[in-house]
């Protein structure tokens, strides 16, 4: 059984990453999203709500292609993790060349950490290249309409954390008061 490693901190998923995902199944007999807890880039959405959303994204997409598909939060190196989880490749998208700059550092230092696991990327589909969940964080907090961008549930998760014209929820302000 070929198993795969596809990780990220999901904060949201986007259509990229669905994109990436859907395509990576055509690679692997198991496909464990890596969600990645990550403290330090301080996410919007707690571990509990991206795993969540993860697995109401793709666990569907896996059962259409024939791929068991299952999301696996992560907080150690993404070698260890792959190793954990008997991954043999690591799934990687890229949008854009500077992408590919970092990813090749990352690929280095994990090939000589272990070897036998090996990394494959995959390019974004060019409709989702500038697709990026900061973005679309910002995008959402401004007001701004991010349903190309995002599955219909994360739509959702944002309207309910910044309000339904995306601005944050605030009390009201009693003007002369």
């Amino acid at each position: 059984m070929r198993i795969g490693l596809y990780p990220g901190t999901f904060d949201p998923i986007t259509m990229g990453h669905v994109d990436i995902i859907r395509r990576a199944c055509s690679l692997v007999d198991r496909l464990v999203i890596g969600v990645a807890i990550n403290r330090d880039k301080g996410p919007l959405f707690d571990l509990e709500t991206r795993v969540a959303m993860v697995e109401a994204e793709c666990v569907p997409i896996g059962r259409a292609c024939g791929v068991e598909i299952v999301a696996h939060p992560f907080d150690n190196l993404l070698i260890q993790c792959a190793a954990d989880v008997d991954a043999s490749v690591i799934i990687r998208g890229l949008r854009a060349v500077s992408d590919f700059e970092y990813e090749f550092q990352m690929v280095g230092m994990n090939r000589a950490m272990n070897d036998d696991i090996e990394t494959v990327f995959l390019m974004a589909d060019t409709q989702y290249q500038a697709i990026a969940s900061r973005l679309v964080k910002e995008i959402a907090r401004l007001g701004g309409d991010v349903s190309g961008f995002v599955p219909p549930r994360v739509v959702e998760a944002l309207a309910r954390l910044y309000g339904t014209a995306g601005r944050p929820r605030r009390a009201a302000v009693v003007e002369g008061g």
